[in-house]
């Protein structure tokens, strides 16, 4: 009898294991696959003035990452991650990324805070927020999910859970590719030269 309960419970476990798996894949990689993101236009102002996709060049790549400033972890290594690779590509080419970061904290995230958050990553970082309705539309499209989590003990006041996934968009709002959250420049690198080699 006990031998059958523990297996009902070893079963219980593993399958509550593979659901909370598959919801944390969700929230750092974004919901549906690369091919049925929609993507699209994106236009909100910006801590350059008005940020869209069609200012960019048929040459140029954005890629888009979706976070907040108050981000304690996940958000400072991506973007320093991207910092890198821009870093390690040669002058041409680096001038064909375009790093942009739309806030999911547009409450706390102004246009000075993103400024000032993502001047320590580089002056050519762009900072993008709107309304809450605007990131919503925006997000949903590109697959991304987020939430705020309350943290009454914190300074904070609260968190936001999102998808940490790199978005490669050129200027027509076709996501060329998706990057799952790496802390290291490796998987960016690559599938930028790739892209980029294709256009």
């Amino acid at each position: 009898m006990m031998t059958r309960r523990w297996r009902y419970l070893a079963a219980g476990a593993i399958a509550l294991s593979v659901l909370f798996g598959l919801l944390a894949h969700q929230w750092w990689s974004g919901k549906g696959s690369e091919a049925e993101l929609e993507g699209g236009p994106i236009s909100l102002p910006s801590t350059r003035g008005e940020f869209a996709l069609s200012q960019l060049d048929e040459e140029q790549l954005a890629v888009v990452f979706f976070g907040y400033t108050w981000c304690p972890d996940v958000c400072p290594m991506s973007l320093a991650v991207v910092r890198q690779v821009r870093q390690q590509l040669s002058d041409p080419r680096r001038e064909q990324v375009v790093p942009v970061m739309i806030s999911v904290d547009p409450e706390r995230d102004t246009l000075s805070r993103l400024e000032e958050y993502l001047a320590s990553f580089g002056e050519d970082f762009i900072g993008a927020t709107g309304s809450i309705e605007q990131i919503k539309e925006i997000a949903e499209r590109y697959g991304v999910v987020w939430r705020k989590v309350e943290a009454s003990e914190s300074a904070m006041d609260y968190t936001v859970d999102h998808t940490a996934s790199l978005y490669l968009v050129d200027r027509h709002g076709e996501i060329r590719r998706r990057v799952l959250h790496s802390p290291t420049p490796g998987p960016l690198k690559a599938a930028l030269n790739d892209v980029l080699d294709a256009m």
